[in-house]
């Protein structure tokens, strides 16, 4: 699999390395403002906010029939043999049918952000979008940095995760990378352009200029 991963990245990304800010990294991507960053994570309108958004992206990338890699990246110390495992908790929880997850892959890799003695520890799950339970799992990626029962890594605060959703048939990338932002990234400019016309008041105005510059002409 991490061969496969390997290949689909060089074929259609230029050999991208799968790691975040994946915005910066590609040559087609749009960066979204997902909470409302003044206000309070738990407050009702900053949540029905990140629901709206996380979901209302993720359903432009990825349709029913498209196929999927769901992928979790823990960044962990190498001796940790108890943490190294709890990313497939994702797959328990968030994955309906417990046949499919005998096809997840796991995979150690050199640790994302060049530290010596951490690890990352990949797991790779083929699936489709209604495999998952992506709603539930969005909501508890933009929970990640707040005590909240949904937390992948709770208690242990020190470590890292990104989930990624990759669309290998349309050949997009999905990152929603904390409550805050989302990156999407594409292959082709073209299969940006709903994305930048539908959600163009959801863009990151940081980035907006940028973005603006290769999509609006």
């Amino acid at each position: 699999m991490k061969d496969d991963l390997s290949h689909f990245l060089h074929e259609h990304f230029n050999s991208l390395k799968l790691e975040p800010p994946l915005f910066y990294s590609s040559q087609y991507g749009i960066r979204f403002e997902i909470a409302i960053p003044w206000m309070e994570h738990e407050d009702n309108r900053n949540l029905r906010q990140i629901e709206k958004r996380s979901t209302g992206i993720f359903n432009q990338v990825f349709q029913a029939g498209d196929d999927m890699l769901l992928i979790t990246d823990f960044h962990c110390k190498k001796n940790d043999q108890f943490l190294q495992k709890r990313p497939a908790k994702v797959y328990q929880k968030y994955i309906k049918n417990k046949k499919l997850r005998l096809s997840l892959q796991h995979k150690i890799i050199p640790n994302a952000f060049s530290e010596e003695e951490m690890v990352t520890h990949r797991f790779i799950l083929p699936c489709k979008k209604n495999d998952i339970r992506y709603e539930a799992l969005l909501a508890a990626i933009s929970y990640e940095d707040f005590r909240h029962p949904t937390n992948i890594l709770k208690g242990f605060p020190r470590n890292g995760i990104d989930i990624y959703f990759i669309n290998t048939t349309r050949k997009m990338i999905y990152h929603l990378y904390d409550d805050r932002g989302c990156d999407v990234i594409a292959s082709r400019k073209e299969d940006l352009l709903p994305l930048y016309h539908d959600f163009n008041e959801w863009i990151l105005d940081y980035d907006r200029e940028e973005i603006d510059g290769v999509f609006s002409r």
